[in-house]
């Protein structure tokens, strides 16, 4: 019997990172820490303009959306522009309300004012606002930040392993670890087992995107696999310390005082206009928060870790700056940054110095990019949005069981990308090395 025909891809060296967190907290001037709640307060203020205004604009073109007013070829066009018209609102304030949910975020960080008592009133109330459970979201994102990466630490988009989906075990005799090749046979048996149709892709991205958020806080899905009922609203959840408890409590307060608002303005205002007015834009920055996230940690070549390999500088250098909406232009690209403060734009910053806040953040995450750069280190992934969401999800099925870096493979078994160390590299001395 001949050999067996292989698959092999030229991968693209990922270099993995050995500073220290005075190396990286080294290169941001010291004023990019100053918080300021007065500064802060000023962006709730934009956000909250912005959504009024967007409001009003949807309120008078609605008014204008009638015969005597506009005249369009077909009567049936009429109901067509009114659902346009507040579709593009529910758009736009979900977008800007995400800005809302990006502070709550920061208050979470601390980073919102020097008043860990202010921080955490003004994001108990606009996370509440939002339906997230503020205490408890806050605890475990924390857990997030310090170990980002970690194939046993991480509390969110933890790759699934091989085992985990019931492949078939690796065979050294027919694909390598690292993913550069793969025998035919191998690469038709994962195929058949996880698919990569262009439907089922694009089914998964948009389930995804639209029921990522509660699936997470509901069932922590997407994080680690803990006991049944480790949840965020469950205060004895494994996520939480006993000495935490009232916190998950207060945080569950919260969204049952945000659940009554709901039904009792559907009760008041009737189903149809709270779904237009709120629920809708809810949906929209629940999608936002989603494909933010998803798209920040996961891509081919960005390496997860497991516990021999991993350090907080790696973890928090295992994340990708995007600009959000910047696939559809750059104006769209600015829209997208300024309506959510950046948190897509400067997210490798966020993940130095949670403490930043974000109109810092800019000028922090400049001065840290020159240093990750000349290092030979990758921070600028492709604009976020929808295509960008398919290609990372087509391409990121699992990684392997064994190795303590690892990165996704695709449905044929290949990776995209291999760990290279600074004593693989060549001298930056101007001498070539021999080969």
């Amino acid at each position: 019997m001949g050999a067996q025909r292989e698959i092999a891809v030229e991968q693209e060296p990922v270099v993995i990172p050995d500073f220290t967190v005075k190396d990286l907290l080294g290169v941001i001037p010291a004023h990019c820490h100053e918080r300021s709640a007065l500064k802060a307060s000023k962006y709730i203020v934009m956000d909250v303009l912005a959504i009024t205004a967007i409001y009003s604009t949807a309120t008078l073109a609605d008014s204008y959306v009638n015969p005597e007013s506009l005249s369009l070829p077909h009567p049936l066009l009429y109901p067509f522009a009114r659902f346009a018209v507040w579709a593009l609102y529910g758009f736009g304030t979900g977008l800007f309300a995400t800005g809302l949910w990006v502070i709550a975020h920061e208050c979470g960080h601390q980073a919102f004012s020097e008043s860990k008592f202010i921080n955490n009133s003004v994001g108990w109330v606009l996370h509440s606002a939002l339906g997230v459970p503020y205490h408890s979201w806050r605890i475990t994102h924390g857990q997030h930040h310090a170990a980002t990466g970690h194939m046993t630490k991480d509390q969110v988009f933890v790759p699934p392993t091989r085992s985990q989906l019931g492949l078939n075990a690796f065979d050294s005799e027919q694909e390598n670890l690292l993913g550069s090749r793969v025998t035919e046979e191998v690469s038709k048996e994962l195929w058949e087992a996880l698919g990569d149709s262009p439907i089922g892709a694009m089914i998964g991205s948009a389930t995804y995107l639209l029921g990522g958020w509660p699936a997470y806080l509901i069932t922590n899905a997407s994080g680690q696999r803990y006991p049944n009922g480790s949840n965020h609203f469950n205060p004895t959840a494994v996520m939480f310390k006993e000495r935490e408890w009232w916190q998950i409590i207060l945080s569950d307060l919260g969204i049952i005082l945000w659940i009554g608002g709901v039904i009792s303005s559907i009760y008041v205002y009737g189903i149809a206009n709270v779904f237009t007015l709120y629920l809708v834009p809810y949906l929209w920055v629940n999608h936002w928060l989603v494909l933010i996230t998803f798209l920040q940690h996961t891509d081919p070549l960005l390496p997860h870790y497991r516990a021999p390999e991993h350090t907080f500088p790696r973890g928090a250098l295992a994340t990708l700056d995007r600009n959000l909406l910047g696939d559809l232009g750059s104006f769209a690209g600015r829209i997208g940054a300024l309506a959510t403060h950046g948190i897509s734009e400067t997210h490798i910053c966020h993940h130095v110095a949670s403490k930043i806040p974000h109109y810092n953040a800019w000028e922090a995450g400049d001065h840290l990019k020159r240093k990750l750069e000349a290092a030979g280190i990758r921070t600028e992934g492709a604009p976020a949005g929808w295509s960008e969401v398919y290609r990372v999800f087509k391409e990121c099925k699992f990684v392997e069981d064994e190795g303590d870096v690892v990165f996704f493979k695709n449905a044929r078994g290949l990776a995209k990308a291999r760990p290279v160390y600074n004593t693989d590299s060549p001298s930056d001395s101007g001498i070539e090395l021999e080969k």
